[in-house]
């Protein structure tokens, strides 16, 4: 192995090290060729940091349109690997906001309506791999596999990802998914508010802001390129 001749370290010490690698997302590897590259968490570490990057830069001005708009707070989540990252928060200015998640914060794809709008977005059979790998981090977040799939099948349905009940009791969130040039889940834009601010008729109210937020987000992404 490569690794082993250019570090000098034992092979069953470098298995280890890259088996952590490769779960932190920090390392990927080749299903095909067997070889090691650079992960998606690299790139999601400097989202977290507040970095310039092309993706922080768009979203700004459509996270505070959104939240000026609707005056709840609104997030910005990115994926990676098993999990959900928070890279940008934007406070609303209704008297009561909603803060259930802050910046650099990590969640199991699947607990909340970010993650299951991502996971909406993805094919089914990627989906169901996710979910099944997050099976035992699901209790913690009072959810289980039975109605994260509910929620996923919602959120097609719907064009966007809801949560009746938030993180936090009492809360309601949505969440619209930003998709690349190749058709693969970005990130999303969740909107997180006291429940009766999410009541049905809202409800539509907001997803149709949030999900054109998402859709202006992409192509200015796409026009940046």
């Amino acid at each position: 192995m490569e690794v082993v001749q250019a570090t000098g370290l034992a092979r069953p010490t470098v298995h280890r090290i890259v088996h952590v690698l490769i779960e932190e997302g920090i390392v990927e590897r080749n299903g095909k060729t067997g070889r090691y590259a650079i992960g998606g968490q690299v790139s999601e570490l400097a989202l977290a940091r507040r970095s310039r990057s092309r993706l922080l830069v768009t979203a700004e001005p459509w996270l505070a349109e959104v939240s000026t708009r609707i005056e709840d707070t609104v997030f910005l989540t990115t994926r990676t690997g098993l999990d959900t990252l928070c890279v940008a928060r934007r406070i609303g200015s209704f008297p009561i906001q909603v803060l259930s998640i802050e910046v650099g914060a990590r969640r199991p794809l699947g607990v909340s309506s970010a993650g299951v709008a991502i996971l909406a977005a993805l094919p089914p059979s990627d989906t169901a791999r996710i979910v099944e790998a997050n099976r035992a981090r699901f209790a913690a977040y009072r959810a289980d596999v039975a109605t994260v799939l509910g929620q996923i099948a919602d959120a097609r349905r719907r064009g966007y990802g809801f949560r009746d009940v938030g993180l936090i009791k009492g809360t309601r969130s949505l969440s619209a998914c930003i998709m690349d040039a190749d058709e693969r889940p970005l990130a999303a834009i969740t909107v997180s508010a006291i429940r009766h601010r999410l009541g049905p008729r809202r409800q539509s109210e907001v997803a149709e802001i949030v999900m054109r937020a998402a859709s202006k987000i992409r192509n200015d992404l796409d026009e940046s390129v």
